[in-house]
This record gives C-alpha cells, sequence and structure tokens, in this order.
C-alpha cells in the first residue's frame, strides 16, 4: 500500500504504463517528472505539492504490461492504484484516466472477453463508480491520421455514445510530448469551478 499521502485535495492520473501520465504531468506541474522508454518507471505516487491552497497533482503507477516486471507485481501495483483512489476519492477532484491514442482501442478489443474487462475500461467505470470525475486523456493524437473515429471508437469502448465530440467535457484528445494538452485544461478549470476552488485555477491557465 502507498504511504505518505499528504493531507489535501488533489487530481489524480492514472492509466496504462507508458502511455505519457508523466510527461502530462511535468506540463501540468511544471516541475521535471522521471520519464522513460522502459515502462513501468512510475512505482509509487508522485506529489506535486502546493501547502498554501491544500493542493496536489499526483501521477499514480502505470498498471498492465511491463517487461521485466512479474505477474504478480503488476497485479499488486494495480489493486494498490485501485485502493488509493478508493480510500481517497472524497479529495480527489478529478481522475485523468491516460490513453495512448494509436493503440487504445487495439488494446481494449485485445483484452475483452466473456470473462475479462480491459483495465481502461474497467478504470474508467471505477473512478464513476467512487464518484471521481473522470477525464479521459487520450495522448499521442499527432500519431493518428483518423481522428474523429479512433476518438469516436474509444467513446464507444468506454459506454459513452459517440459521437465524442459531446463529451467534450470528458474526453481530451491531446499530444503530451508536443505540449499540445488544452483540452485537459479546459475540462480541469470546469471541474475546479464547480468545486468552488477557483484559486486553483492559476495552475490550469
Amino acid at each position: 500500500m502507498f504511504e505518505g499521502r499528504p493531507d489535501r485535495e488533489e487530481v489524480v492520473l492514472v492509466g496504462r504504463s507508458n502511455v505519457g501520465k508523466s510527461t502530462l504531468m511535468r506540463l501540468l506541474t511544471g516541475h521535471d517528472v522521471t520519464t522513460g522508454r522502459r515502462p513501468g518507471v512510475t512505482r509509487s505516487p508522485t506529489h506535486f505539492d502546493w501547502h498554501a491552497q491544500k493542493f496536489m497533482f499526483t501521477d499514480l503507477p502505470g498498471f498492465g504490461f511491463m517487461k521485466g516486471v512479474p505477474a504478480d507485481q503488476r497485479e499488486r501495483i494495480k489493486a494498490d492504484v485501485v485502493r488509493y483512489v478508493e480510500t481517497n476519492a472524497a479529495d480527489i477532484l478529478a481522475g485523468i484516466l491516460v490513453l495512448d491514442g494509436k493503440a487504445a482501442v487495439d488494446i481494449i478489443d485485445r483484452h475483452s472477453g466473456a470473462t475479462e474487462i480491459p483495465h481502461d475500461v474497467e478504470l474508467f467505470s471505477f473512478l464513476e463508480d467512487v464518484d471521481v470525475p473522470p477525464v479521459v486523456a487520450v495522448n499521442k493524437m499527432d500519431k493518428v491520421d483518423d481522428r474523429d473515429e479512433r476518438l469516436n471508437a474509444i467513446c464507444d469502448r468506454l459506454g459513452l455514445y459517440p459521437p465524442w465530440q459531446q463529451w467534450r467535457d470528458t474526453v481530451a484528445p491531446i499530444s503530451a510530448k508536443r505540449g499540445s494538452i488544452e483540452p485537459v485544461l479546459k475540462i480541469l478549470r470546469a471541474r475546479f469551478r464547480e468545486a468552488k476552488r477557483d484559486e486553483l485555477l492559476q495552475f490550469v491557465t
């Protein structure tokens, strides 16, 4: 179980390994975050907090397949992520589920079956179930040619009726590596206003 969480409200980033969570975290916070080509670089929560506002961004460890990481350890990481979100749900203003826009549909379809729910779909539903407002950051969109079709397919897999444009308050196409994350910032600004935390708008301008 993850230890040492600061006592404050937060926005959490969740998702599979190597989808660009840490790059997005760096853009949101302005701080250097460990990134790398090797999946699973982040193995414990990374918090960036502002004491005066009692607020932080938290990058949670990636889940799913990680080369060189045993299956039982991967399951423990996923269980810890789920437990963290469930335990702290009342203090989470938004849960950003980061997907790889180019690969997400194939990965979800590959793990769909009568006895299996894909991690991404499961986590999206879990965020809704624990009343953590989900934001789906569809990353690496600069590598996607059929943009609208791909976003519609992702919405369909998550149980959001296409077209994706009607979910702009939830679905954010971004390219974190290129610094293009305005759709995520726009959604977070709306969430902070809804939570009457206008003082946090300075972090998403």
